[in-house]
This record gives C-alpha cells, structure tokens and sequence, in this order.
C-alpha cells in the first residue's frame, strides 16, 4: 500500500498532540476517511524511518518447519514447558493465542519470543500503541521537511508549535508526565523526575525499585504501575518494562492485579497499565511473600 508523505505528516502532527508523544493508534488517523490497513502502513514506514516505535500483538499465527523440527527432537528441548506448549497448539494449524492454553498475561512476551527466533509465522499482527523516537524528535526538531502539498488544519500546526518551542527551551518531555501520575485522592509523594534512572537496570534491581517505591509512597505492597513507569521510562521504553514485569511475574518474584475501581485515578493513570485482551488493565503490583525479607 502506497502511503503519501502528506499521510505521514499528519500521523506525526497527531502524536506530538499527545502526551509524551505516545498513543494507541486509533487515535492517530491522518483523516477521517483513513482505514485501520493504511493507518498500520503509515506507522510502520516512519518506524522503518527510524520516527516511530510501536508495540504490537499477534492476533493469529502458524508454526514453521524449524518449530516442527523443535518438537520432534528427542534431546531436552531449550524452551519452556509455556514456550512447548505453544508450538504443540500451532503445530497442526494456524491459531489465535487464546487457543494456546496458557495465562494470558505469558502469551503474548511468549508468542512473540517464538517468532523472534522462526518458530512460528505471524499471518496477522495488529499495532497498538505508537510512541515518537528520540530520533524522531530530533529530525523533526533539526531537519525535517516535508514535500508535499496537501493541506493542513490549524489544530495539527499548533501540535507542531508546541513542540517546537518545548524543544528549543529544552524541557523534557517524560513518557508520562509527573502532574498527570499524581492522583489527586492520594496523599502519596510524586517521585522527582530528577530520580529517575539513566542506565537500565537488571530485573534484580528493578523489583528493587519497586520495593523503594512502595516505602516512599505507602502503597502497601500494592504500587500503581504508573509510578513505576515514570521512574523507569525512560531508561526504559514502554514495552521493554512490560517485559521485564513478565519475566519478574513469571519468576514468582511478583503478582500483578487488575484495576477494578477506576473513579480514583486519571484517564492517563489508568493507560499506564497493562492492557489484557478480556478484563481490566494490570494496575497494581505486589512484591511476593518470598522477596519481603528485600525490605529489610
């Protein structure tokens, strides 16, 4: 599918409107007449542009003949037993992950660890959310230009603007910032953004933060995965803390639980969670029983 460089500019002009430069793609049409095939088009040419990045998730997939290769060895298998399990599901026929059988917060860091080594074929991939790179910021802050000639509304040149004079005075612009992660019913303490981490840490020492975290703002053993994100992104992008929470999950190191009430927190409180295909956000975090003597 053929994506004008109009397309992609308004696509761009969408996402510097909202905050952090970040936003389920849904919201991110060039036009009204835009289709869910041409938007994905236009999100993955600026990713390959080095603009943007993107989350995602396989909505169906098939096994290859080096998955069914893996099955068929009779030497201990390098996978897990949920990584298996997957293969075994596909093996006969393409599937969606509910058809897996695992839980569903594995199923897709596992579907996905599959089809970065060959094992399994995607047959269809849906984008979800879409953030601005840091090399996106710098091109459309330094160099970017634009060839074409369509038309352009009022609304999106101010996005432009804003940016723009929010970049040359130098302020950061967090993935979340800290006004909109501090709910107003709480009497809990913002983290200082000027905490926040400039390496990535281990996984150790993210659950190590988590655990400082809770201290500081008495959550209880129950810490909003907001607060998370905002002493972690950056150094990590939204995605790669997703993975890190899984794996941590998937080691018993911690338990995650749905939001349930949603009167008490903002719309952007509320998107910082994990999204699940059929129920509530992931939204709080418990530290295991087995790691409290780490709050010692």
């Amino acid at each position: 599918m053929k994506v004008s460089e109009s397309a992609k500019f308004k696509f761009i002009l969408k996402l510097l409107g909202k905050e952090g430069y970040r936003a389920p793609i849904g919201q991110l049409n060039p036009s009204e007449k835009t289709r869910a095939p041409e938007r994905e088009s236009i999100c993955r040419e600026l990713a390959d542009q080095g603009m943007v990045d993107y989350s995602y998730e396989i909505q169906k997939f098939g096994i290859e003949s080096a998955g069914k290769a893996l099955l068929q060895q009779d030497s201990e298998l390098p996978l897990s037993e949920q990584h298996l399990r997957v293969l075994r599901a596909c093996a006969q026929k393409a599937i969606t992950p509910g058809d897996a059988k695992i839980p569903e917060p594995d199923r897709q860091p596992i579907i996905q660890d599959l089809a970065k080594k060959g094992f399994i074929k995607t047959e269809k991939v849906r984008i979800k959310e879409v953030w601005l790179t840091d090399e996106g910021r710098d091109r459309l802050r330094d160099e970017y230009s634009l060839n074409s000639t369509g038309l352009v509304s009022l609304g999106l040149v101010q996005n432009y603007l804003n940016f723009l004079r929010k970049a040359y005075r130098g302020t950061s612009v967090q993935t979340i910032s800290a006004e909109s992660m501090s709910a107003p019913e709480s009497p809990s303490t913002p983290v200082e953004q000027d905490n926040q981490l400039t390496d990535k840490p281990t996984d150790q020492e993210v659950l190590q933060v988590i655990q400082q975290l809770d201290r500081e703002l008495n959550t209880e053993n129950y810490l909003p995965i907001f607060h998370l994100r905002q002493k972690l992104q950056p150094p990590f992008s939204r995605d790669e803390l997703d993975q890190v929470i899984y794996r941590l999950q998937r080691e018993d190191k911690i338990e995650m639980h749905s939001l349930i009430e949603a009167i008490h927190y903002t719309e952007a409180q509320i998107h910082a969670g994990i999204s699940q295909d059929s129920s509530s956000p992931l939204f709080f975090i418990s530290v295991s029983t087995s790691d409290s003597d780490l709050y010692a």
